[in-house]
């Protein structure tokens, strides 16, 4: 089925906006200026105080999830379900563990390319098929397995390209409510981050874990910086918002192909930009990722059901419940 107007526009809205997000953030990365207290020019190393301008982006979602809802509201005929009561403190914990990962993340941004960075993103599926085995009693099928095998050779041939550069060249309101709450609780901790010493591992002069002053005083120095934080903070929001209504309107498995194209189009930029070297192992590791990639969510079916002529194969996967009653195989075609 051809796809309408709308839906190319969160297609395309998804791509772009994912894209600008990882390549604002390595943006500011690239950026030098003087810090506070006539500091020597340092590179713009604050991940920490990123991560927050990420989750400040996702809680800006609110906005639209309010507009939507009162558009809802006034339409007598909605089908909209109602909102059921929760309490909103049962998104403290996952809140707490995306805090965590969303800092490593730019942490480690600072440490690796764009490319690759986004490449070694991947390894989500590795954990996210374990961890369901292990915490929700899921049974994977044999091409999931395979697809973490997969995952896990390509991350250890683009980390291997990554050294060898180095080498070379020295809207849903769960992540409203998610997002506010890494907002305020990462905000609070850059008060004690400003005190714990990092010694090396620390990219500010004081040598602490987070130096929030020195970045603002950074961005006061150079404006570009501010306009790379915006860049990252709006993408941010946008991209959320497309990846919730591209999984409603298209599929997950649609924004699981959206999110490789992604990677391609960071790559791309990153090269016509110079900020890093082109290196083959990176187009083997990328197409390894893709495979593991595609065979953990099934891509291969319709695949060999074209192939053998049999009739396609029901799409089961998308539509079952996480915490379902029943524990069924992911992606069992039955």
């Amino acid at each position: 089925m051809a796809w309408t107007k709308y839906q190319l526009f969160l297609a395309g809205l998804m791509l772009v906006t994912g894209s600008i997000n990882t390549l604002s953030a390595k943006w500011a990365d690239n950026f030098t200026a003087e810090g506070c207290g006539g500091s020597k020019e340092h590179s713009f190393q604050h991940p920490f105080l990123q991560a927050v301008g990420m989750f400040l982006g996702e809680f800006s979602c609110l906005a639209a999830f309010y507009l939507l809802r009162c558009r809802a509201a006034g339409h007598s005929d909605s089908s909209v379900d109602p909102q059921q009561p929760f309490n909103p403190l049962l998104f403290l914990p996952p809140a707490l563990c995306d805090m965590t990962g969303t800092s490593l993340m730019y942490v480690a941004l600072n440490m690796t390319s764009a490319s690759s960075f986004q490449m070694l993103r991947g390894a989500v599926i590795i954990f996210t098929g374990l961890f369901s085995v292990a915490f929700l009693g899921r049974r994977l099928v044999l091409s999931q397995w395979l697809g973490i095998l997969a995952t896990i050779a390509g991350l250890v041939v683009v980390g291997l390209a990554d050294l060898l550069s180095k080498h070379d060249s020295q809207h849903k309101l769960s992540e409203v409510i998610t997002g506010l709450f890494g907002f305020v609780i990462l905000s609070l901790l850059l008060v004690p981050m400003y005190y714990i010493p990092a010694s090396s591992f620390s990219g500010n002069p004081r040598g602490t874990l987070e130096d929030a002053l020195d970045a603002f005083c950074q961005v006061g120095r150079q404006p570009l910086i501010a306009v790379a934080l915006l860049g990252n903070i709006s993408s941010i929001a946008f991209f959320n918002f497309a990846g919730i209504s591209v999984t409603k309107e298209l599929s997950a498995t649609t924004r699981m192909v959206l999110d490789s194209l992604r990677t391609i189009v960071i790559w791309a930029l990153s090269l016509a930009l110079g900020w890093e070297a082109f290196h083959a192992l990176q187009i083997l590791g990328f197409l390894i990722l893709l495979i593991g990639t595609a065979l953990y969510n099934g891509l291969h079916r319709p695949l060999l059901g074209r192939l053998s002529r049999g009739r396609p194969p029901a799409e089961d996967s998308e539509q079952e419940r996480l915490l379902g009653g029943t524990r069924t195989p992911i992606n069992d075609a039955n």
